[in-house]
């Protein structure tokens, strides 16, 4: 819904998922180099290939593939040349790119695109676990949804304390649908953008979204206050006491009031809930700790070199004659 409604922006542009882009990142040393057209041949082939759902972007594969191979040699380049090819499409100037899995890759996306802005939407963890209960895609039992609400939490409370205000901004779902202006003029204020009255009609902008994914049906229904209590009617009580047990202090962190409605945990049922949080914070760290170790080691770039801050950010020489402006871009 955010997505559409950032999307109803006359000048910003938010694809449908297309999931090409953590994919491609995790095989970059595959990639290697990109000054060579060999290499960005196969990072471009990687992107535009049959399942990448590039497709989804209503882009066509083979423009797409050789745009990306007369760009500047950077990973980064090569992702945002596709998206900026969707929001040419429709004729925005900046873009955007939203995957729930982005919350624990923000120092990735910033490094890919250093002038990057990013909004993170939060959501009572009590509906999000009841949401994704009902979710065909989802592969984990709801004490694993239930970590991974928390660890989304904890990703979103360290990169609020860590980034700067103009990079990171911080949205509750609750309040997005109960107040839409105000939420929707604050996240356009961050972007440096004049709040639009279109972006309070996302439904308006559904048909971007695939049929196939018909999770998302009730986005054609409108901007309402439906769910935001949905764990009332989703969670079972030994689900509802488990969540408000092990997650009561980052729920009222954000303003959710326990109801202390759920039936009393099992000791068996808090240490399988630990060790599955364990498991990912370790996971996550692991990753990171990886990361930031090749970044430092690095010896060609990867950040994208499309737009002017990107290019002053990389000491690289501004273009003659610039294509159309795309300044910081929502991530």
């Amino acid at each position: 819904m955010l997505s559409l409604m950032i999307h109803a922006h006359p000048r910003l542009a938010m694809p449908p998922e297309s999931r090409f882009l953590l994919k491609a990142w995790r095989r970059r040393a595959n990639f290697g180099d990109l000054q060579t057209p060999k290499q960005r041949m196969q990072l471009a082939k990687a992107c535009v290939r049959t399942g990448s759902k590039v497709r989804d972007l209503g882009l066509d594969p083979q423009e797409t593939l050789e745009k990306i191979l007369a760009g500047p040699p950077t990973i980064g380049s090569a992702f945002g040349i596709i998206f900026k090819e969707f929001a040419d499409r429709h004729g925005k100037a900046r873009w955007g790119d939203k995957r729930p899995a982005y919350y624990q890759e923000v120092d990735v996306l910033l490094r890919l695109f250093p002038d990057a802005q990013i909004v993170h939407i939060v959501r009572d963890g009590r509906s999000n676990v009841a949401s994704l209960k009902r979710m065909p895609w989802w592969p984990f039992d709801s004490i694993g949804s239930m970590a991974a609400w928390s660890q989304a939490e904890y990703c979103a409370s360290r990169n609020q304390r860590r980034l700067p205000a103009d990079t990171f901004h911080v949205v509750r779902y609750e309040s997005l649908v109960a107040d839409p202006r105000t939420v929707l003029s604050e996240i356009c204020a961050f972007l440096e953008e004049d709040f639009h009255e279109a972006m309070l009609e996302p439904s308006e902008f559904a048909d971007v979204v695939p049929d196939r994914k018909t999770w998302h049906g009730e986005l054609k229904a409108g901007v309402n206050t439906s769910k935001v209590e949905s764990w009332r009617k989703g969670l079972e009580p030994w689900e509802l006491g488990l969540m408000e047990t092990v997650l009561r202090r980052k729920l009222t962190r954000h303003g959710y009031r326990i109801s202390g409605d759920g039936k009393r945990p099992s000791p068996k049922l808090v240490a399988r809930y630990a060790k599955d949080a364990v498991e990912r914070r370790s996971a996550m760290r692991k990753r990171w700790a990886a990361e930031s170790k090749e970044a430092a080691a690095a010896t060609y770039p990867v950040a994208a070199r499309l737009t002017s801050r990107q290019l002053a950010l990389a000491a690289a020489p501004q273009p003659t004659q610039p294509a159309a402006p795309q300044p910081t871009q929502p991530a």
